[in-house]
């Protein structure tokens, strides 16, 4: 649900957006705190193309971008509590038995060495090397909709390891270095212990490759389906000893008969068809859980296939399997709307806790349009005064 795309009535918009700062004001405290924030939620829901300190000031009738600066940087505030504000308002309305975590990383360009975390590093988002600022973020999504519920800093081993750059970006003496699979734990877990109802936790291959993050997943009985290289190295205990191989070499043994033509959701050419199958990676039977390799492969091209590892309740089929691991693209999702109509990349704050600052508000943001494209899903399906099945989690 984009800005543009909210065709609801002024009225009922300012209506809602008015009872959300109402609920995220006692994050805030002093009035003139709840007043920015309103201030700065109502330029990042405007047409201002760069959501920067200047031009939200001016969108709200301001001679300087004070307040703005403030908001994010001097005044006195907990972001993650904001965050758990967040996350509630977000599953309120989005929360579903059904519904999905799904965790990711998005790079943020950046000029210079002065803003936190900001290394020569890979970023997903252009493709290659660049000098960039890497968050990880965790998405929910369901039938109602989709948006970001949590996010973190990566920061980078030669940041952690600088005090003189550490404190200068004001980086708390306790956040120690973390790869990008371990904040992605804590950001799952988290959700988890707050209550959000879900039913996979979904992530690419950087995350599914993490062996502590799928025990972790496994000791608290989450079902997942999660990524996994071709290459990925398989070790078996065999009569005859250790054997080891990968996903691609165990998929080039199956037979032609095993795979299965499943929906991997549905795009915007209809429904997203490929061929599925599955190996059983547990050679002693649970009769709660399973461990399967999945295997994806293109109808078109059939040596065009991508791996996960799941594990699933006991009896889940083959095209539950396939139905999940197509919902991975909503956190891609989640990241376009952010940046192309919120301003997520457009932080220009350079310390620690303003970055989270801003982040934290866009989703704030974007759980507002979440909420609208849920309403509106609700309607359009004659159910208006349906809420959420699950109990309320709390701030």
């Amino acid at each position: 649900m984009s800005v543009a795309g909210w065709s609801g009535s002024v009225l009922a918009w300012h209506r809602e957006l008015d009872a959300l700062k109402v609920r995220l004001g006692p994050v805030f405290g002093r009035r003139e705190l709840r007043a920015s924030c309103g201030a700065f939620l109502d330029g990042l829901l405007s047409g201002v193309e760069r959501k920067t300190g200047w031009l939200m000031a001016e969108q709200a009738g301001l001679e300087r971008p004070y307040r703005m600066q403030s908001l994010l940087g001097r005044s006195h505030w907990d972001a993650d509590a904001l965050r758990d504000a967040v996350r509630a308002y977000a599953i309120e309305s989005l929360g579903d038995a059904d519904g999905v975590l799904v965790v990711d990383e998005t790079g943020f360009l950046k000029k210079g060495a002065h803003s936190v975390g900001v290394a020569r590093q890979y970023s997903g988002t252009a493709g290659r090397i660049e000098n960039c600022q890497i968050g990880v973020f965790l998405a929910y999504a369901s039938r109602y909709g989709q948006t970001l519920i949590d996010r973190q800093l990566y920061l980078p081993k030669e940041w952690a390891e600088d005090e003189a750059r550490r404190a200068s970006a004001h980086v708390p003496q306790s956040q120690a270095f973390a790869t990008k699979p371990a904040i992605a734990a804590k950001l799952i877990a988290d959700a988890l212990d707050a209550g959000v109802p879900c039913a996979w936790v979904l992530a690419d291959a950087l995350y599914g490759s993490d062996s502590k993050l799928r025990r972790m997943l496994e000791s608290r009985g989450q079902p997942y389906v999660l990524a996994v290289r071709s290459n990925h190295c398989l070790r078996f205990v065999r009569e005859q000893g250790i054997e080891q191989t990968d996903p691609e070499t165990m998929a080039d043994e199956l037979k032609p008969e095993v795979w299965q033509s499943h929906a991997a959701g549905e795009g915007a050419k209809g429904l997203r068809l490929y061929d599925w199958a599955r190996i059983p990676l547990s050679s002693r039977p649970d009769p709660q859980w399973e461990r399967w390799l999945l295997i994806r492969r293109s109808r078109r091209e059939p040596d065009a296939r991508a791996y996960y590892f799941v594990f699933a309740p006991a009896g889940t089929e083959l095209s539950e399997l396939a139905g999940a691991a197509g919902l991975r693209w909503t956190v891609e999702e989640c990241f376009q709307r952010a940046k192309d109509d919120l301003g997520l990349d457009h932080c220009e704050a350079r310390s620690w806790h303003a970055w989270k600052r801003h982040m934290t508000l866009v989703m704030a943001a974007a759980a507002f349009l979440a909420k609208l494209g849920a309403d509106l899903r609700r309607t359009a399906a004659g159910k208006p005064n349906e809420t959420s099945p699950n109990p309320p989690i709390a701030a």
